[in-house]
């Protein structure tokens, strides 16, 4: 029984024929798993010529189930973001405009009291 879900196209349409952008993108996650050290040479190489033998989509099901899931998605921007603190530590408080508004009223109503209070004594 196969790991990939019935929805990969390599269980739900195994009778597909394979194409050249199929070998191609295969061929790229093959070399890359092999670089990346997650299968070996002789795997590697088995894997390789059951790629360019297979005639359908489900002749490449072996060939799939040994290499790392493909993202299918965008990682998104939130989780893009760097930080310079390590994992776990709290990011110090930066000042956005809320921040900054918040500030400004705040030495603004000082120098007003500052103003009347040497208005007064004068």
């Amino acid at each position: 029984m196969s790991n990939l879900p019935i929805s990969s196209k390599y269980r739900s349409q195994p009778s597909r024929p394979v194409d050249g952008a199929e070998r191609e993108d295969l061929t790229r996650r093959l070399n890359d798993a092999f670089t990346a050290g997650g299968i070996d040479g002789d795997t590697y190489r088995t894997l390789l010529d059951e790629l360019y033998a297979a005639q359908t989509l489900g002749e490449l099901v072996p060939v799939v189930e040994h290499l790392p899931v493909k993202s299918t998605h965008d990682e998104p921007a939130m989780v893009q973001q760097h930080t310079r603190t390590a994992p776990g530590e709290l990011a110090p408080a930066g000042m956005n405009a809320n921040t900054a508004t918040r500030i400004g009223m705040a030495l603004g109503g000082l120098g007003l009291v500052l103003v009347l209070l040497l208005a007064v004594l004068l």
